[in-house]
């Protein structure tokens, strides 16, 4: 009987080797195969997923690309632009192209004309833009042909902030288009403004001040400034009043011995006796007459005596009166200088001994308690400075200041100087100053807080649905509109 032979020490053969590299090469590919179709299939369903979802949200108005709406900051549809780089507007073969250029600084509108995309004659076409502002100003500005371009006469003035209609006339038909500009528009939703700490307010009219600042100089109120002379000369006797001493109304500052004061009241006392003599007699001739005893022409000579001595007695008080003396003096020639009012002695020319003149001026005295300012206005400055208005005087080397209102609002010019000098009445006192006026205004269309201007524009917000809108403040009435007062951009 035979024996098969066995295989040395189990070994798998050459065969078996290739049939199992086989099935392993096949798994592979098997594998790689179902992981494709498995990824291609997850990849329809995504995109089939995300155009349901394009579809559902186009349905609700909203805008789920790559712009996410007019909120989004990615790829959204920007206007169409013509060759010159204004917004395209077409309607079947008429075109317009419309640009705000600025030409010397000052905003036009420009348009051309097109037909079937070419340039067409501008002649025979008529363009109309009307502008509507966020306050409810309108404007209308008309476009004509100049330079091989339909141009506007018309400035736009700042903000480029508005809703527009561009009305257009040609030969053959007419054409209305419609667009907004909002140059550096901002649209903030409730919670960037929290976040941005956004303080909005509205603006009311008010009154502004503005100042203009002018050199000048501090003098003495005249009105209430006096030079005290003796009237009629004499010797010193006594000074009780110093320099810079203050002094009220009536008091002694000198006295003054004078020779024709003591005539003048020798004159009134010897007036005031035959005044007496005159009406004691008068008294008794009219008892006699009246009695029978004497007659009637000697009480009418003694009336009429009497009459003369009480002319002599008033001619006599009135010289003394007129020279500053009393005329109950006990001494004959005394006579007291005395202060005419409330006020400092800011000079003094006197000295006991002194013989002085009539015409001599021994102090001066002034009322500090409210002084001049003489500005010097430029004459281009001169309108702008009126009546009534506020003052205020700064010292040049000090902190000083007085307030006061202009008083006087001179019409002529320096010849050398070419200023005018209005004066304001200051109620205090300094040496030197630089006036600083502040000029009343009419009231002001709009008023915000001037933390509020920054060195770019006021922002003014306007509410649209859930967002305000941020845009240049307008230069004409905006009373009641909302601004932004505060936010974390605001300069100090």
């Amino acid at each position: 009987m035979v024996q098969p032979r066995s295989t040395a020490s189990g070994r798998p053969s050459r065969k078996q080797l290739i049939v199992i590299a086989c099935l392993i090469a096949l798994g592979v590919v098997a594998g790689a195969f179902i992981l494709r179709s498995g990824a291609a299939s997850k990849s329809g369903e995504g995109a089939e997923g995300h155009a349901e979802h394009s579809e559902t949200a186009k349905a609700e108005g909203k805008d789920d690309g790559h712009g996410h709406g007019e909120e989004g900051t990615g790829h959204a549809e920007e206007a169409p632009k013509g060759p010159n780089g204004g917004q395209r507007f077409t309607e079947g073969d008429f075109g317009l192209e419309l640009l705000l250029v600025e030409e010397g600084g000052v905003p036009r509108y420009k348009a051309w004309v097109y037909s079937k995309d070419k340039p067409a004659p501008l002649e025979g076409n008529e363009v109309t833009l009307s502008l509507v502002r966020p306050n409810g100003d309108t404007q209308e500005i008309k476009l004509t042909p100049k330079n091989g371009v339909l141009s506007s006469e018309q400035a736009v003035p700042e903000p480029h902030v508005f809703e527009a209609t561009v009305a257009v006339q040609t030969p053959t038909e007419p054409y209305l288009f419609t667009f907004a500009e909002m140059e550096g528009k901002v649209e903030m939703t409730e919670a960037q403004i929290q976040a941005a700490s956004i303080t909005l307010e509205t603006s009311r009219p008010a009154s502004i001040r503005s100042a203009l600042q002018f050199p000048g100089e501090i003098k003495f109120n005249e009105d209430r400034t006096a030079h005290i002379v003796p009237r009629v000369g004499g010797v010193v006797d006594s000074v009780s009043a110093n320099l810079g001493q203050k002094v009220k109304r009536g008091q002694v500052l000198a006295v003054v011995s004078s020779a024709m004061v003591s005539e003048l009241r020798s004159e009134l006392r010897g007036s005031q006796q035959r005044q007496a003599l005159a009406r004691t007699t008068y008294e008794r001739e009219k008892t006699l007459w009246e009695q029978k005893i004497s007659p009637e022409q000697d009480v009418l000579q003694a009336q009429q005596t009497l009459r003369e001595a009480e002319i002599s007695v008033a001619n006599a008080t009135q010289k003394l009166l007129t020279l500053g003396a009393s005329t109950g003096s006990s001494s004959l020639g005394r006579l007291e200088l005395r202060a005419p009012f409330d006020g400092i002695v800011i000079e003094k020319h006197v000295a006991l001994g002194e013989a002085v003149r009539e015409d001599t001026t021994v102090f001066t005295i002034s009322d500090l308690s409210n002084v001049w300012a003489e500005l010097n206005v430029p004459a281009r400055d001169l309108s702008q400075v009126r009546v009534g208005e506020r003052v205020v005087v700064r010292a040049g080397a000090s902190d000083a200041t007085a307030n006061g209102t202009v008083s006087y609002v001179g019409s002529l010019l320096g010849e050398q100087t070419r200023t005018a000098s209005p004066r304001a009445m200051c109620f205090s006192m300094t040496m030197l100053s630089n006036g600083a006026r502040s000029s009343s205004r009419p009231r002001e269309p709009l008023l915000v807080d001037a933390p509020s201007v920054s060195s770019f524009c006021v922002a003014l917000a306007t509410e649209i649905s859930a967002s305000y809108r941020l845009c240049r403040a307008c230069s004409t009435s905006c009373s009641g509109e909302i601004f932004c007062s505060h936010s974390v951009f605001s300069r100090s």
